[in-house]
């Protein structure tokens, strides 16, 4: 059976976000953790040198499908399949902003050794208006712990769009963040994460953000395009 390994830490729970109430006209994430995960204590025998870690939010997470058929679930599989020197760990929080991440982001690195480090963060900011200068602030931060205490590992970030309904300056401010960010710390860049899966009701649940299975795959092809080189 594939691993994918599920980090939380007691305190995590407290960074599940809920919407603002005045956000009538702005699509929310309707995504809370149902049930604490726990960590795979499975044995060492065989276990991989190197490791890849996905640091996100419901996307990552595998919300509203079983986690197998979530991109990471599908990354692991690839990994296992091509005899890759790779563990998967899963460390997505439904509901997770960018200041959920950065306050949580040491205890991940405390725990985990990361080789390769996946930054998908900043939709939920996206979804409740938080300014893109902000969401920058904080994804910077992530990106300067990760090189703090893991000065060799590979960082990719993955980008995301805001809705359109949020306005044309605001949606420009926010997409021009990733590219920014990337080139600023030499990072591998995914432009845009649901990309062929966003905005299309066919590839994604009910609630119209979250992909389904289908949609998963996709956004593992996304991933992949740009993993596959650095592995």
């Amino acid at each position: 059976m594939n691993r994918v390994i599920y980090f939380l830490s007691f305190f995590l729970s407290s960074l599940i976000v809920s919407c603002n109430s005045n956000a009538k006209t702005k699509p929310q994430e309707t995504a809370p953790t149902t049930k604490s995960p726990e960590i795979n204590k499975k044995s060492n025998k065989n276990a991989k040198s190197k490791t890849i870690l996905f640091f996100g939010n419901s996307l990552t997470a595998g919300y509203g499908i079983d986690p197998a058929e979530a991109f990471v679930g599908l990354i692991e599989k690839r990994i296992d399949s091509l005899n890759l020197d790779y563990n998967v760990v899963n460390a997505g929080i439904s509901g997770d902003k960018t200041a959920g991440g950065l306050s949580r982001v040491d205890w991940i690195l405390e725990q985990q050794k990361v080789d390769i480090f996946i930054l998908e963060l900043g939709g939920n900011d996206a979804l409740q208006g938080v300014a893109p200068s902000s969401a920058e602030k904080n994804l910077q931060g992530i990106i300067d712990k990760v090189k703090a205490k893991y000065p060799a590992a590979k960082i990719i970030l993955a980008g995301m769009e805001a809705p359109p309904n949020m306005g044309n300056k605001y949606t420009a401010k926010f997409r021009a963040m990733y590219p920014r960010l990337a080139k600023a710390n030499n990072l591998a860049l995914i432009p845009f994460i649901l990309d062929k899966v966003g905005g299309i009701p066919e590839l994604n649940l009910k609630d119209g953000i979250h992909p389904t299975p289908e949609g998963h795959q996709i956004v593992a092809e996304n991933i992949w395009t740009i993993l596959e080189d650095l592995l």
